[in-house]
């Protein structure tokens, strides 16, 4: 599961996302990805952290099928996350659940 400090949590910040995002897509996900304002302004010592939100539809399928694809993709992206090249970035990361992701393994 990803710490509190490490979600995106607002629509504002959905909303640069998706205005400012890189994007890339495959069969089952979209991931996007953008600068986070708030840290690249901040002076705070504290190192910079990247950020995730998920986005899975009612396409995706019922409520359990859309919280078993949220907590795989949680775990993915907080894998990811402890890795280097992503660890020390600034950026917001939001991925979003394509319907072919309930049967994706």
């Amino acid at each position: 599961m990803l710490p509190r400090d490490r979600r995106i949590r607002t629509p504002a910040e959905f909303r640069h996302l998706g205005r400012t995002g890189i994007r890339a897509g495959r069969r089952t996900v979209v991931v996007s990805v953008a600068t986070d304002p708030d840290q690249t302004r901040s002076t705070s010592p504290s190192a910079p952290r990247p950020r995730a939100g998920f986005v899975v539809s009612k396409a995706v399928g019922n409520a359990v099928t859309r919280n078993r694809v949220k907590r795989r993709l949680r775990a993915v992206v907080a894998e990811q996350m402890r890795l280097p090249p992503l660890r020390d970035l600034p950026v917001l990361v939001q991925v979003r659940a394509l319907p072919a992701a309930a049967e994706a393994d």
